[in-house]
C-alpha cells in the first residue's frame, strides 16, 4: 500500500503549541526560574528527610555529630539533584508559569551557588544607620561560636558579620533563648522554619546557626540583595513585607532592622579598623 500524501495549506490550524506571550522581562524570568529552582532543592530536601526519619537519619541516632553532619549532607543531595535536573519539577514550574523551557543557560544560574561558597550580592547602605555597639558579655558568648559562623558564611554566601548581627539582635547571643512566638536558640527559628531549612535540633547551636543562615540566604535572593527587606521578612515573615510591598510599618520591625544594621556597622568598623 502506498503512502497517502496530506496537503496542508494552513499550517498553523495544526500547531498545538501555545503561543508564548513575551510578557515577562530577563530579569524577571531569572527571578522565576531563582525561584523554582529553590523550591525543588527544598522539596528534594524535605523528601530526604522524610525517607530517613524511619531509620533514625543516615547516620543513625547514636552516632556523633550525626545530626549535623545529616543536615549538611541532605542540603547538598538536594542542591545537586536540584542543579542536574534530575526531578525536572522547576522545569515544568518555570514552563507552567512563562510557557518556555527552562533554557540550559538559565539552569546554570546562581540558584544554589550559594552553597559552593559564593557570596550574595547585598545592596545596603549603612550611612544613616549608627553604629551598635555589643555588650561585653555577649560578644564572649558570640566568640564560642566564631568557627560555626565562619564555616555557615563560607557555605551559604552569607557575610559572617551579617550573621553576627542577627545572632546578636535575636538572642544576645543566648543558646537557650526563648520567645514569646516559641522561636528557639541563636537565631531565633521558629520551629515550621527550622524544619524547612533542615533543622533537626534546634537546640544545637551549630544546626540553628546553619538554619538561621540559610533562611537568611533565601529571603537575600528573594528580595534581590535587599538587606532590610531581608531583614524585615526574618523578622515580621515574608508574608507582611510582600503584603506592605516593603518594610512593613510595625515598630518592632523598623527596630528590629535598625539594630541589626546597627551591630552590621560596628562589625564593619571594627574590622576596618575605623572604631
Amino acid at each position: 500500500m502506498g503512502t497517502l500524501p496530506l496537503k496542508i495549506t494552513d499550517t498553523r490550524q495544526f500547531d498545538h503549541t501555545p503561543e508564548v506571550a513575551s510578557r515577562y522581562t530577563d530579569a524577571q524570568k531569572a527571578k522565576i526560574a531563582d525561584a523554582a529552582k529553590q523550591f525543588e532543592s527544598l522539596l528534594t530536601s524535605m523528601m530526604l528527610k522524610s525517607m530517613t526519619k524511619t531509620t533514625d537519619g543516615m547516620f543513625g541516632d547514636k552516632s556523633l555529630g550525626g545530626d549535623d553532619f545529616e543536615m549538611i549532607f541532605q542540603n547538598d543531595i538536594a542542591s545537586f539533584i536540584s542543579q542536574n535536573r534530575n526531578l525536572g519539577i522547576a522545569s515544568m514550574l518555570y514552563k507552567k508559569i512563562t510557557g518556555e523551557n527552562l533554557l540550559p543557560e538559565r539552569q546554570g544560574m546562581k540558584i544554589q551557588s550559594y552553597l559552593n561558597g559564593d557570596s550574595l550580592p547585598i545592596k545596603i547602605n549603612l550611612n544613616n544607620s549608627n553604629s551598635v555597639t555589643p555588650s561585653r558579655n555577649s560578644l564572649q558568648r558570640l566568640s564560642k561560636y566564631d568557627d560555626i559562623i565562619n564555616e555557615a558564611a563560607n557555605t551559604f554566601g552569607v557575610d559572617k558579620n551579617l550573621i553576627k548581627s542577627v545572632i546578636l539582635t535575636e538572642s544576645a547571643a543566648n543558646d537557650k533563648a526563648i520567645s514569646k512566638a516559641n522561636a528557639k536558640g541563636l537565631m531565633q527559628l521558629i520551629d515550621s522554619t527550622a524544619n524547612s531549612m533542615g533543622v533537626q535540633n534546634v537546640w544545637d547551636p551549630k544546626q540553628n546557626i546553619y538554619g538561621g543562615t540559610k533562611y537568611l540566604a533565601t529571603l537575600i535572593r528573594k528580595y534581590n540583595g535587599d538587606l532590610n527587606l531581608a531583614l524585615a521578612s526574618y523578622n515580621a515573615g515574608p508574608e507582611n513585607v510582600d503584603k506592605y510591598g516593603g518594610v512593613p510599618p510595625f515598630e518592632e520591625t523598623q527596630n528590629y532592622i535598625s539594630r541589626v544594621n546597627g551591630y552590621l556597622k560596628h562589625f564593619n568598623g571594627v574590622e576596618d579598623g575605623n572604631e
